[in-house]
């Protein structure tokens, strides 16, 4: 299954390509994305929420990063695995300059499997492309301004939330969660398949998330 696409943010080549570089930063705008943690260089895990109507999932996933060349390109390969699906993905991600801006353009290519197999490449991909648009969005308002930056611990998200939460392992490695939400308010896992084809990187892991969605048990 192929999925590409582009987007335009409205920020320096540096900025966007630090703003991809930074966990703290993507646990807060990949859809549905409650942890991400390195395990070792360029490489990262990360669990993500995702589910249709009352059936939902948690899928956990690794994204290793390669042919880094910032801020210009670097490639993406994710496995993820959870419930009824598996995705098997490489993606190549480009940075250009746009007017004032950024455009990022993805190109991937993934082998999904399990149930989700079933559910027909058209209708994936085109879950895969939305979600990467939601992805793009919120990291535009990240360097807008309007969520929170990686070292503002005290400030909160602008839809409520809180700042993510940073920890250190005992060997050392960096956790990044996503909070708890406030009693009444939604956990922010997004309804409907998803692919988790956005983004996933950490010192690179961003984009393309793989967002793995299940079409029930």
């Amino acid at each position: 299954m192929k999925v590409s696409g582009s987007h335009v943010l409205h920020a320096s080549r540096q900025e966007v390509w630090n703003a991809l570089q930074d966990p703290a930063v993507l646990v807060q705008t990949i859809p549905g994305c409650q942890q991400m943690q390195e395990t070792s260089d360029d490489t990262y895990t990360a669990r993500v929420q995702a589910g249709v109507a009352s059936i939902k999932g948690t899928y956990d996933g690794q994204v290793q990063l390669a042919d880094q060349d910032p801020p210009n390109s670097y490639t993406l390969q994710a496995k993820g695995s959870g419930g009824p699906g598996t995705i098997d993905a490489t993606a190549t991600v480009s940075l250009s300059e746009e007017g004032d801006g950024t455009r990022v353009e993805y190109d991937a290519d993934a082998v999904i499997g399990g149930a989700i197999a079933g559910v027909g490449q058209r209708v994936v991909a085109g879950v895969a492309k939305r979600n990467a648009e939601s992805f793009f969005e919120a990291v535009d308002q990240y360097l807008a301004g309007e969520l929170d930056g990686a070292g503002d611990e005290a400030a909160e998200r602008a839809d409520g939330e809180a700042a993510p939460v940073e920890e250190t392992t005992g060997d050392g490695a960096k956790v990044f969660r996503r909070p708890e939400p406030a009693a009444g308010t939604s956990s922010g896992a997004p309804d409907g398949m998803q692919l988790i084809l956005a983004a996933l990187a950490g010192a690179a892991i961003a984009l393309l998330g793989v967002l793995v969605g299940q079409r029930g048990r």
